[in-house]
């Protein structure tokens, strides 16, 4: 059954039908309801297209990549994340738009996606401490949600993000309490807000136990394995090398793996591991039992709340902003255990 045969069954307007199944305020709750129960009588999914006409919007939801960005499109994170969202688009009648742009070429995608009326908003992911995009969407008038949030940015804004800080300090916290002192951070790269807060984080669990931070075990990068692989082989050749690592991704952190077994090193004995993990479908933390001790959050679970929230903010314009702010599970696995030589 399609919309128009909905309607004429219920002898009302395809554009009444419509707003009636979207929640519009106009259509009266009596209404609502009847040609609600009819269409989950006759099983009726609404085709994007047709709402679009008969609410005049594009149901549709964008997302720009930017190619500077080498592994976006292949990073199993980002795929977790498209995919939440892509199960709540689905729920609320809105297709999703890829849009892939050289980064200089960005604000132009944005504008031609405005101009053609492709799209009701946008998502913005990987936000940097200091976020142009943001002011260039707010005074394009176009509706968007940040996956992250901007540290430098003050102007009000709807964002989810993680705890990025307090969740580092925790980790670092509990590699402090099983008495290593020599902990490095194999972190993201920290233009990026999450990376920048992560490090913060890290920072504040040292300060507050009166150990000065060695800028020789902190690094930053993008975070693949090879990354997590090359700094901790450097690391591990230092005359006074860590004893616990602290690490932005499990991407990352199967590199750090791999370092370790390389150089005859035990995880969880000789060197403690502490991961970042994404509870990335296909990139699971062992079974049973964890493979790393890891903060955890669903980036899959993000990307729904990203997407519901983004669809609130088309349909309610003028509302407050929103934000949610996320904390993470703390699991423990094999891969840490007390320093060497300490005896609690």
């Amino acid at each position: 059954m399609n919309l128009k045969e909905l309607s004429s069954l219920l002898h009302l307007s395809q554009t009444t039908v419509s707003r009636a199944l979207n929640g519009f305020p106009e259509v009266s709750e009596v209404t609502r309801r009847r040609v609600q129960d009819a269409a989950r009588r006759f099983n009726y999914k609404p085709n994007s297209r047709a709402l679009g006409l008969a609410t005049g919007r594009a149901r549709a939801i964008g997302h720009v990549i930017s190619t500077t960005v080498h592994h976006e499109l292949v990073n199993p994170i980002f795929g977790d994340f498209v995919a939440g969202a892509a199960a709540a688009y689905a729920r609320r009648g809105y297709d999703m738009i890829f849009k892939v742009v050289d980064k200089d070429d960005e604000e132009l995608a944005y504008r031609e996606l405005i101009a053609r009326r492709a799209v009701d908003g946008v998502v913005l992911q990987g936000p940097a401490v200091n976020e142009p995009r943001i002011q260039m969407l707010t005074s394009l008038k176009m509706p968007f949600v940040v996956h992250g949030r901007a540290s430098n940015v003050t102007q009000p804004y709807d964002w989810i993000d993680v705890n990025n800080r307090s969740t580092f300090r925790r980790a670092t916290e509990y590699l402090l309490a099983l008495g290593h002192r020599r902990i490095a951070l194999i972190n993201g790269l920290e233009t990026m807000d999450f990376a920048f807060r992560r490090r913060q984080g890290y920072l504040d669990a040292l300060s507050a136990s009166g150990i000065v931070p060695d800028p020789l075990l902190m690094k930053s990068a993008e975070m693949t394995e090879n990354y997590g692989h090359r700094e901790t082989r450097e690391l591990l050749n230092m005359p006074n090398p860590p004893t616990a690592i602290v690490v932005a991704s499990m991407m990352s952190a199967i590199g750090v793996r791999r370092a370790l077994l390389e150089t005859g090193k035990t995880m969880g004995k000789d060197v403690s591991v502490i991961t970042y993990d994404d509870d990335i479908s296909y990139l699971r933390n062992g079974q049973d039992r964890p493979v790393f001790t890891a903060t955890r959050s669903s980036v899959r679970g993000a990307g729904e709340v990203v997407a519901d929230m983004l669809i609130t903010r088309i349909d309610k314009p003028h509302a407050p902003t929103f934000s949610t702010l996320l904390e993470t599970e703390f699991v423990i696995g094999t891969s840490t255990g007390p320093a060497p030589g300490f005896s609690g």
